[in-house]
């Protein structure tokens, strides 16, 4: 084969970074703990019943799964319980967050990135990966944002053969 005949690959030749996060998803089961059912008439939070579920619940079952504490309940519900569900739950479970599973998802990311070397993508082209087999929050994707901006050079986001340009660091920021 001729050189003129040669197909190369440019985005492998090129200086460009990816960025996936999805490198930074902590696998492991998520579930949601819900005490709306621990209300009285899913209303009012009655201190002895409360203590009973805490002493009598099997809180084996939450052992090496991520947590997030809720009451989907339209009532009232005293710090105080929040916090012997998280006592309760600590021995067993990887991480006892209060939220939604979004929110869980969300502190899981953010705790991962943060263990990151920021600095070593300074001067980079960086594509922060868009496709993902994970489900990866929106608000990551902007924390992961508000980190790279500083050092790279530049930022797209999707595939290194299809990105969308989103920063590029101007002649005065050098």
């Amino acid at each position: 084969m001729e050189a003129e005949d040669q197909i190369i690959n440019k985005v492998a030749n090129s200086a460009l970074i990816t960025f996936n996060l999805e490198e930074y998803y902590q696998p492991g089961e998520r579930v949601v703990l819900d005490i709306k059912d621990q209300l009285y008439q899913q209303l009012i939070l009655r201190e002895k019943d409360f203590r009973d579920f805490i002493k009598s619940h099997d809180w084996q079952q939450y052992a090496n799964k991520f947590v997030a504490v809720t009451c989907s309940a339209d009532a009232i519900v005293p710090t105080w319980a929040y916090m012997l569900v998280a006592i309760a739950l600590q021995p067993h479970a990887k991480k006892v967050v209060f939220g939604s599973l979004q929110d869980l998802e969300t502190i899981l990311f953010h705790e991962q990135l943060s263990k990151i070397n920021w600095s070593s993508f300074k001067n980079a082209k960086v594509v922060v990966k868009g496709c993902s087999k994970v489900d990866v929050p929106v608000s990551v994707y902007i924390e992961a944002t508000n980190h790279l901006k500083p050092f790279v050079s530049s930022m797209m986001f999707g595939e290194p053969c299809s990105t969308v340009p989103l920063y590029k660091k101007s002649k005065k920021e050098e």
